[in-house]
């Protein structure tokens, strides 16, 4: 007669521990929010200046930053191991000094504070050519560390700067390809990122182009990491329901691995994931698939881990996008054409996350089945749909 309360009160305890262990994880509320990055041409070389800003949202806790690194990473198409790179990280803080000599001292970040830095860095080639025809991306790394009443956290942050951008087609240089009851029109754009804006993107590259009745669309990933919604593995730390739980999904599953399952928890808590699995597990047993994505949200299908996306996104895990149906009305409202966001793979397989109102997702489910955008580095992440 007792048996079943106590197995309940167990239960209960069991997911009061496995939550307060969750929200009880070693953890820093310091930002780093890279910003103003300027590129400049001179001799062949390029010099490339930028600002990062460290911000402490708590309202009591001080946290030390001892160490603090921006390593570039040069992206292009030839090898660059010629290319000599020189990176100087210079302090701003408010109530010290800079120091001329570039060295990094421990520093306090107090509640409710933030503090600054700059970083100038500077391409060259050995044998005095032209670093600008070769190199089209620099991936500023940022490690650092945060240390206080968490402990010791070591952190990677990075953001991509562009230093060439594709030119905005004009109508007399649009190739249309034709499809099924419509013309589709993938347009090159240069790496996004953080220091974007995807409506001014889709302004840039699509705003001469449109026309009444088009719909523009945009990938569910490029809009992801505009918004800054990627992190490093070596930020996400595992827990033991993480690495248990993760060896049931398929094997090229984003969340087959312990951080890419750890990602989702740390979205919709433990809880969620546990009863998702356990109630999807069992529902698979008897033929009905696909209930842990439905019951543990949209997050689970829309997480990218490591390889899932261009490069240097490819080393990071990507989470799906915030507020699509927001941005896709506005962004139609500022361009005056339907806009949608779009998960399209190789197989065929067409997924609108979001789109304006009155757009056809009909016509887009034909236009895109071919995946006329790609899978591989083509750089095309915007498509202009034309009805025929």
């Amino acid at each position: 007669m007792c048996v079943l309360p106590l197995i309940l009160l167990l239960l209960g305890l069991s997911v009061l521990w496995i939550e307060a262990r969750h929200r009880l994880r070693p953890s820093s509320p310091l930002t780093l929010h890279q910003m103003d990055w300027s590129v400049s041409k001179a001799s062949g070389n390029l010099e490339l200046s930028g600002w990062l800003e460290i911000a402490n949202p708590h309202q009591r806790m001080e946290i030390f930053v001892p160490e603090l690194e921006v390593k570039p990473v040069l992206i292009g198409n030839d090898d660059l191991s010629d290319i000599v790179i020189s990176t100087r990280v210079t302090p701003h803080h408010p109530d010290e000094e800079s120091r001329p000599d570039g060295y990094w001292p421990a520093y306090i970040v107090k509640g409710h504070k933030r503090t600054s830095v700059q970083v100038n860095v500077s391409l060259s080639c050995r044998d005095g050519g032209d670093v600008s025809s070769r190199v089209d991306t620099v991936w500023m790394d940022v490690h650092w560390m945060n240390y206080g009443p968490f402990g010791r956290l070591s952190r990677r942050e990075g953001v991509v700067v562009p230093l060439r951008r594709p030119a905005a087609l004009h109508q007399e240089n649009a190739t249309f390809r034709s499809g099924d009851g419509c013309s589709v029109l993938p347009l090159k754009t240069h790496l996004l990122g953080p220091l974007d804006n995807t409506i001014d993107v889709l302004r840039h590259y699509a705003g001469e182009l449109v026309q009444s009745g088009d719909i523009l669309t945009i990938g569910e990933t490029p809009v992801a990491v505009i918004q800054g919604r990627y992190t490093h593995p070596c930020m996400v730390h595992p827990s033991w329901i993480a690495r248990l739980l993760c060896r049931v999904f398929h094997p090229t599953s984003s969340l087959a691995t312990a951080c890419g399952l750890q990602t989702l928890i740390d979205q919709v808590g433990p809880t969620r994931v546990i009863l998702a699995w356990s109630i999807g597990l069992a529902l698979k047993l008897i033929g009905l698939k696909g209930w842990f994505y439905r019951l543990a949200g949209d997050q689970a299908r829309l997480i990218d881990d490591i390889t899932g996306t261009t490069p240097p996104y490819d080393q990071t895990i990507v989470l799906g996008p915030q507020a699509p149906k927001q941005l896709c009305d506005e962004a139609a409202a500022s361009l005056g054409v339907s806009v949608a966001i779009v998960d399209v793979n190789d197989l065929g397989r067409v997924k609108v996350l979001a789109s304006s109102a009155g757009c056809d997702e009909e016509l887009l489910d034909r236009a895109l089945r071919p995946n006329p955008a790609g899978n591989a580095n083509e750089r095309t992440p915007l498509v202009l749909v034309r009805p025929a």
